[in-house]
């Protein structure tokens, strides 16, 4: 299959471009730099040089490639709806990676017991309306001929398996406690995510494009962790104090609004049932705790 990845140089998209090479799969690479192309070349993919506004490229592309990769990112409508036309009427595959923040409560490291469903959603919070918005138009493209998903993930951990990128949420975490020797979560920290490891999201990623019904939506999941477990696991690594407490302004300080609000000071819990019944999906990581202990400095 000639697969077209936006985001080739990333960490989600830099993960299932490799992953589809050594699957024997030819993979095309969207990418922002010539630096980024040599990285691509050396894994055996074909990049692209351009970006996400240029939807005559978009279009193109998607219109020589069997089936489309978008994991650039969760906002850029523009490129969804080139993505989309270059594809109407084809029958391929449009893969769109979303993330569970669209469900965020923006709690300030409180907990909360509530727990979201796939097609049982909230009305999403201003902050995330936009990308709500994009992630209906991938799945209503199941109309219009195109074999669409949208591929909402959890915090996901890991080390990258192709290009060296880190992902979102727990290197933030990292990096701030080798700063200044002391690990910090968003307020209390009982802010609980649903989480999933790089290796199964990538499975996912290549089970949907070979058996995804069009229309469909993936909440990616295989556990679920509060962040001061996270952060405790990460202080035990560095053999460092144990965490303490950030108030929320001073964590935006760091991290700024999204990150603090939503990617570490947020509820997001959610449950997946449609990639285990639908693609049969089995995810084989299941506690981010023991990966943050034993192999989160190995790389």
């Amino acid at each position: 299959m000639n697969v077209f990845v936006t985001g080739a140089a990333g960490f989600i998209g830099g993960s299932i471009a490799t992953a589809l090479v050594r699957a024997g799969h030819s993979v095309t690479g969207l990418v922002r730099s010539a630096e980024q192309a040599l990285e691509m070349i050396a894994l055996g993919i074909i990049p692209v040089v351009g970006s996400l506004d240029d939807s005559e490229l978009l279009i193109a592309q998607a219109q020589h490639a069997d089936a489309v990769i978008n994991a650039a990112s969760s906002d850029h409508l523009g490129a969804v709806q080139a993505l989309i036309a270059g594809l109407r009427g084809s029958n391929k595959p449009l893969l769109h990676t979303s993330g569970s923040s669209i469900v965020g409560d923006a709690s300030g490291g409180k907990g909360s017991d509530v727990i979201y469903y796939e097609g049982h959603l909230p009305e999403p919070t201003a902050d995330k309306a936009a990308r709500v918005g994009i992630d209906n138009l991938v799945l209503a493209a199941a109309s219009q001929g195109v074999r669409s998903a949208v591929i909402c993930n959890t915090l996901i951990y890991g080390h990258s398996l192709g290009v060296n990128r880190d992902s979102v949420q727990l290197p933030r975490l990292l990096k701030q406690a080798r700063q200044s020797g002391v690990v910090r979560h968003v307020g209390p920290g009982q802010n609980i995510w649903s989480n999933v490891h790089i290796e199964d999201v990538v499975a996912l990623y290549l089970l949907a494009l070979e058996k995804n019904p069009a229309g469909t939506f993936y909440f990616v999941e295989s556990s679920e962790a509060a962040f001061v477990d996270m952060s405790t696991a990460i202080a035990q690594a560095l053999k460092l104090a144990p965490p303490q407490d950030w108030p929320l302004a001073e964590a935006e300080k760091q991290w700024g609004y999204e990150m603090a609000n939503y990617g570490l000071g947020s509820n997001s819990r959610v449950r997946g049932k449609n990639a285990r019944e639908l693609l049969g999906w089995e995810p084989k990581r299941t506690s981010v705790s023991e990966w943050i202990l034993n192999e989160m400095l190995s790389n």
